[in-house]
């Protein structure tokens, strides 16, 4: 009876596996015929993929034939392609030159700053959001947060100067600058002389990154605020039975819920070291600031915009190409490299 019941299974397990051969060889043979089908079927949605897709060919994978200049002698009157061959001079030049390396040393610590200082606060804010019960009062103070971002940026530069106006003798300075010098934290280079806050290299860090904090953290909240709520309240409760107070309750049920939204923000975050912006920096950096404020932007932005005669061999184009490139390469391994030490120390990762 037994071998019989032995028998049985062999045959049934034989012919299962006959069967998913069969199928396994029907699809590969008929795989495009299968696919077309299905997109024929769901045309709706590939019609709504459709304009993210010539989004991402004409503005992201097209451009970059650009990156040739940075090889080239460029000449606007040849264009890319007409233009001499220059190979890794500008790499080169820039590797050789001490204000691309001061640059690139600034833009690394206003992006440390910013992950250090300015990661943390989006997730604090949404667990305070979290906590706020009335809907009313929690709806108010999140519009007033994330009002900032959507303030323009000339006009956010321009208050953070009044703010932060240096003291003179002719000039109070602005209101930030006379608490800071209340409270003794700030003193005039010569006893009696006027007082450097926005002018001063050495603030221009923390300038920046309280002011970005001011107007990137309400923003940034929605995403960790969403992540928040799609935890089930059954966790919070079976917590709260068990006698977790609050912050056990954000130890052990919070974090835990939102780790793969934190993993992936942070990942992304990682990959944006290298990556600031120029335009707040351009509009608020001088002459004096330049040594912390100088980034790869604006180095960018200045050779990318003078005129080849004078330069050594290399036309200024080749140099702002170079540079920009060099950047773009480091911010891609950072990302590469995080994402695989994600993988490997979590189950969470962006591929």
């Amino acid at each position: 009876m037994e071998k019989e019941k032995i028998l049985i299974n062999e045959e049934t397990q034989s012919e299962t596996k006959v069967e998913k051969e069969a199928v396994e060889e029907y699809y590969e043979k008929n795989h495009w015929k299968i696919t077309f089908k299905r997109m024929l079927k769901d045309w709706r949605l590939y019609l709504m993929l459709l304009p993210l897709v010539l989004v991402f060919i004409f503005w992201r994978y097209l451009p970059m034939y650009g990156l040739t200049v940075a090889f080239k002698n460029f000449d606007a009157g040849k264009g890319i392609i007409g233009s001499d061959f220059v190979g890794l001079a500008g790499f080169q030049f820039i590797i050789k030159n001490a204000t691309f390396w001061r640059a690139f040393r600034n833009t690394f610590m206003l992006s440390f700053y910013g992950l250090l200082f300015g990661f943390p606060m989006p997730i604090i804010l949404a667990l305070l959001f979290s906590e706020v019960k009335n809907q009313v009062y929690r709806s108010v103070l999140q519009v007033l947060s994330y009002l900032p971002k959507f303030v323009s940026l000339v006009v956010v530069t321009t208050l953070i100067q009044l703010l932060c106006a240096d003291k003179t003798s002719s000039s109070s300075g602005g209101i930030i600058t006379q608490l800071i010098v209340n409270l003794g934290l700030l003193k005039p280079a010569v006893e009696g002389g006027p007082v450097a806050f926005i002018r001063n290299p050495d603030c221009f860090r923390t300038i920046y990154q309280v002011s970005g904090i001011w107007e990137q953290a309400g923003y940034g909240s929605i995403v960790y605020f969403a992540a928040i709520l799609s935890i089930s309240p059954t966790s919070y409760e079976a917590a709260r039975m068990d006698g977790a107070n609050k912050w056990a309750q954000i130890k052990y049920v919070t974090f835990p819920g939102i780790a793969s939204t934190l993993t992936i923000m942070l990942i992304l975050k990682i990959g944006q070291l290298f990556t600031v912006g120029y335009e707040k920096v351009y509009l608020l950096y001088t002459i004096d600031t330049y040594e912390t404020a100088d980034i790869v932007s604006t180095f960018v932005m200045r050779y990318a915009g003078m005129d080849a005669n004078g330069q050594t061999s290399i036309i200024a184009k080749a140099i702002a190409a170079s540079a920009d490139l060099f950047n773009s390469l480091i911010a891609m391994f950072l990302v590469i490299g995080s994402n695989m030490i994600s993988r490997r120390v979590s189950d969470t990762s962006l591929y």
